[in-house]
């Protein structure tokens, strides 16, 4: 098996960490099928994952990020590829 990169790595292992941590919004007005997470990850990592659309996270000063359709797709490949089981 190739060995994965250490960037490539760092960006596919904080999508999958994204995708298991997220939340729900409990706001009567917010869709319940959108996913949330913190965005304690490192910021270069988090920039690349919204220029590829994975996320979005609106205001730099916001605490939380959008997880995508796309991002949702992106982790549950990535979790196949490192065999990590969904909740």
């Amino acid at each position: 098996m190739n060995k994965t990169d250490a960037k490539t790595a760092m960006e596919e292992l904080s999508m999958v960490l994204i995708y298991l941590s997220h939340f729900k919004e409990r706001d009567r007005f917010a869709n319940q099928d959108d996913k949330y997470a913190w965005k304690g990850y490192d910021f270069d990592v988090l920039n690349k994952l919204d220029e590829k659309d994975y996320i979005r996270q609106g205001s730099h000063r916001s605490k939380s990020m959008y997880i995508t359709k796309e991002g949702e797709a992106k982790a549950k490949e990535l979790m196949e590829k490192y065999n990590v089981a969904d909740w």
